[in-house]
């Protein structure tokens, strides 16, 4: 076995200092050396860390500070106490501000040995040695960004932090020495993933075609980043499919509660994740998609990203979204908003582009012309903020 592998098998969980009550810290700062080293020093005295997404407006910023309830920010200009702060509980590690599908904000709650147990997970799966290099090039306030970071740390494996995604950076990275990298799909495009020797990908709906060395994931913030890689889930993560096809998750990498100290777990400790699933005959999990996205129809069940993938391929498609919008008659028809090119696409067209290969009930009845998608930092659609305008485009 390879030593730095070795070293991963046996490390033990992230020790902080218990000489005082912990407290919940907020880093407002770009990605880069200061940010880390202000992490360091924050678990090293015990605190738990709540990154702050540094692109929000100045007054969703005091809503997540006021939500979060953090003792003190770290930012330029020094660390600063704050006043109605809550304190989090030893072993707490992070608070990770999410709004789900829902809109509605939450803060989720890691601790050190949830943290510890995704690096170690993760870096056996991806066979991480002490020749590679992380770059961590997406938001620090997604688990996505910030686990790369937390990873690298708890390896002690080498580490490039980048204040968001530049394709030229990430590509000159490379002759920096980086060997693994984080992307989403609308990233990864700009890049040559051949460049590096390992590339994990999450966010949105993965491009039908990738190379050997990308890993699709799944997972979410409760999970404190992927728990399934390339389908297959990472060592200790129990997966179950419920009645009702819903994935059900258990497994050390997941939350101790939400900041409100609510938890989603069941007394069973699975993880409802909202998430609808199957098993392949391979025995690989395959997600159909979060159980609100799915479209009723005539009766029939339609879900949305089969569609997208192909009115995507249409050329007057530069981006698109399968939303049920209700309907009388229908229950939901199937609706698609397109962010089109310079020839935009008919009805008929895309109607065609799906009733090739799938029944006619999938193919959208009506088309929606918008000038771009709503999306999370991820890349991730959010379908729930998509409505039908007064006037159908035809």
């Amino acid at each position: 076995m390879d030593e730095h592998q070795a070293a991963i098998d046996s490390f033990p969980p992230f020790s902080p200092s218990l000489a005082t009550v912990p407290h919940l810290v907020a880093i407002d700062l770009p990605g880069g050396p200061d940010f880390v080293d202000a992490l360091r020093r924050e678990w090293d005295a015990g605190n738990a860390v709540l990154p702050v997404d540094r692109r929000l407006p100045g007054a969703a910023r005091s809503a997540l500070l006021a939500a979060m309830a953090p003792s003190a920010v770290v930012d330029a200009s020094g660390r600063h106490g704050l006043d109605h702060g809550r304190d989090v509980a030893p072993g707490d590690a992070l608070v990770m501000a999410t709004s789900g599908s829902t809109g509605a904000p939450k803060g989720v709650v890691l601790t050190h040995t949830a943290v510890a147990a995704s690096a170690a997970a993760t870096t056996r799966r991806l066979r991480m040695t002490a020749d590679d290099m992380w770059l961590a090039c997406l938001p620090l306030s997604h688990v996505g960004g910030l686990s790369v970071v937390t990873r690298a740390l708890l390896t002690d494996t080498p580490l490039i932090v980048h204040d968001g995604f530049d394709a030229a950076r990430v590509q000159d990275s490379v002759r920096a020495g980086v060997t693994a990298v984080s992307l989403v799909a609308t990233a990864m495009q700009r890049v040559d993933p051949a460049s590096f020797r390992v590339v994990v990908l999450g966010g949105s709906r993965p491009p039908a075609a990738l190379p050997s060395n990308v890993h699709t994931t799944y997972g979410m913030t409760e999970t404190g980043s992927g728990v399934v890689y390339d389908g297959w889930p990472l060592s200790d993560v129990d997966v179950r499919i419920g009645d009702d096809a819903e994935v059900l998750l258990r497994c050390p990498m997941l939350l101790r509660c939400y900041r409100d100290g609510s938890t989603p777990m069941d007394a069973g400790g699975w993880l409802h994740t909202g998430d609808l699933g199957r098993w392949l005959p391979d025995g690989r999990l395959h997600i159909d998609g979060r159980s609100g996205d799915l479209i009723i129809t005539g009766g029939e069940n339609v879900w949305p990203d089969p569609i997208e993938a192909l009115v995507a391929q249409h050329p007057g498609v530069v981006e698109v979204a399968i939303v049920g919008i209700p309907d009388p008659e229908w229950g939901q028809r199937v609706t698609a908003f397109v962010v089109p090119s310079a020839t935009p696409p008919t009805l008929a067209e895309l109607r065609a582009c799906v009733i090739e290969t799938m029944p006619a009930f999938c193919a959208p009845k009506e088309l929606q012309l918008v000038a771009s998608l709503p999306r999370t930092a991820l890349g991730k659609v959010q379908r729930h903020l998509l409505s039908s305008p007064s006037e159908t485009a035809r």
